[in-house]
């Protein structure tokens, strides 16, 4: 019976439907900057093709030599063990790391293809028309509370008290007495 729940769960959340479209719609934003970008690449190419036919490339075979043999030189064998296990320990403490942030980046693109899906929809958020129309109402006509009065439903009444200022000094009094 765990199972059937399971699979009906998975089947009926929206959520990697949502970030489907979420991601698609994320897709089309990020396509719709490529013109620029070609543009920019497309100014900057020459100079840069240029730069590399003017490049010695002794220069560059000493300089990359060079670092070799610095990374090289710098490798003790006798700590070589310490160290892979340091790297394999801080790389379950990276992948942690990355599966937290993959989920929450997960949850965030498929808030936005939810937003994205009512968007395309037409639909217009509930919160928005409840402030809408809490800002402006129509002329003669009262602001609908229907979402107040259901919290308030929910919640136990609070009996208002009237204000009375003679009742400061009696409270004094008796306070002073149950001091004593």
């Amino acid at each position: 019976m765990a199972i059937a729940d399971d699979l009906k769960k998975t089947l009926t959340d929206p959520t990697p439907l949502y970030f489907a479209a979420g991601t698609a719609d994320l897709a089309v934003q990020q396509a719709k900057k490529v013109p620029d970008l070609i543009e920019q690449l497309r100014a900057e190419a020459p100079a840069r093709i240029e730069a590399v036919k003017n490049t010695d490339p002794k220069a560059v075979q000493e300089a990359v030599t060079a670092k070799f043999n610095e990374v090289l030189g710098a490798i003790d064998p006798k700590k070589l063990g310490e160290t892979a296990q340091d790297l394999a320990l801080r790389g379950v403490g990276v992948a942690a790391e990355y599966a937290v942030r993959a989920k929450e980046t997960y949850d965030k693109v498929a808030v936005h293809g939810e937003q994205a899906v009512r968007t395309w929809r037409g639909d217009v958020s509930a919160e928005i028309v409840d402030i809408a129309v809490a800002v402006e109402p129509e002329a003669g006509a009262e602001p609908v509370s229907e979402p107040v009065a259901e919290a308030a439903a929910d919640e136990k009444p609070v009996a208002k008290k009237p204000a009375a200022r003679k009742s400061t000094a009696k409270k004094a009094t008796v306070t002073a007495d149950d001091a004593s």
